[in-house]
């Protein structure tokens, strides 16, 4: 029996409806709660911000899949809206793969994000990168499609590093073979410059991911020339976790200098709300036993 997963079939219904799609990512439920609230339609577990904010440890392996599984529990249970999972590697061989594959199509994730990187694998926008040879990253992405077919949908992006490792062509050249062997989108990670995102869409017949990491790598263009190049999703993969590193940074200066905070804050009902507060009163005022136990105008 296959399992539905109605999250890829939102995926692929957003897809289809929309050319562009700008996606901030989250690391956690609460980031994901705010992305929704915001009015996106897609969210994107990032790999280096659960890191981050999970182990406050660099992007470069450290994490293990059974952490980020529960990280993406806690998220999907938390949003409506599609979730796409940072799978790295796959977490080991070709076996292994299939295993996270079929972990996250149960889970309900949207759509899974499979690399090309060597174990450990790093930050994308950091020295030190190696991919496997083609014949692996191409088994990834078959283990994948292998795992869709038998127990149920999943949106498959392909990603290559060889942009990094080799040069653009052998990254095209990766990304056209994982389209083949059934990536629903493919994301050449790292541009350099805007030649080489011209190229990447040009060449690349399936939709495309670029992932737009301030400071990184890849030029920072307004999201209507990204659109214009001929990309279909843009990734936001720190944008969130450096916004909220820079605000606590600030506040825990003006706690320190005795300063007052409050216009650097959300006030306490809008934190309320967003967490789920008045909606928990809300049910719990269905029940009487629960109403004489609990006062909840309090």
């Amino acid at each position: 029996m296959k399992y539905i997963n109605n999250s890829a079939l939102n995926f692929r219904k957003l897809l289809k409806r929309k050319s562009f799609i700008s996606a901030p990512c989250c690391f956690d439920a609460l980031s994901a709660k705010m992305i929704e609230n915001a009015g996106f339609d897609l969210t994107v577990l990032s790999g280096f911000s659960t890191s981050a904010t999970r182990l406050c440890m660099p992007d470069l392996g450290l994490i293990s899949f059974s952490e980020v599984y529960d990280q993406a529990r806690n998220i999907k249970e938390s949003i409506s809206i599609p979730l796409i999972v940072d799978a790295d590697n796959g977490y080991g061989n070709i076996m292994n793969v299939r295993r996270t594959a079929e972990e996250f199509i149960k889970l309900g994730c949207a759509g899974i994000i499979i690399e090309d990187q060597v174990l450990p694998k790093r930050c994308g926008h950091t020295p030190g990168k190696e991919v496997v040879d083609r014949e692996e990253s191409y088994d990834r992405i078959k283990a994948v499609a292998d795992i869709r077919d038998d127990v149920g949908d999943i949106v498959i992006i392909g990603r290559t590093d060889a942009n990094h490792t080799h040069d653009l062509d052998e990254a095209i050249i990766r990304g056209q073979e994982y389209h083949k062997l059934g990536a629903d989108i493919v994301f050449i990670e790292a541009p350099k410059n805007i030649e080489e995102m011209k190229i990447i869409c040009k060449e690349i017949p399936a939709k495309k991911i670029i992932n737009l990491l301030e400071g990184g790598i890849t030029p920072i263009l307004p999201l209507h020339s990204i659109e214009e190049l001929g990309f279909n999703i843009a990734f936001h993969p720190l944008t969130l976790l450096a916004a909220s590193m820079s605000s606590m940074k600030n506040v825990l200066e003006l706690l320190k200098q005795n300063k007052p905070t409050d216009d650097h804050m959300l006030n306490f009902n809008e934190i309320k709300e967003t967490i789920g507060f008045n909606k928990y009163y809300k049910t719990i005022s269905q029940y009487n036993s629960m109403n004489k136990n609990n006062k909840i105008n309090e």
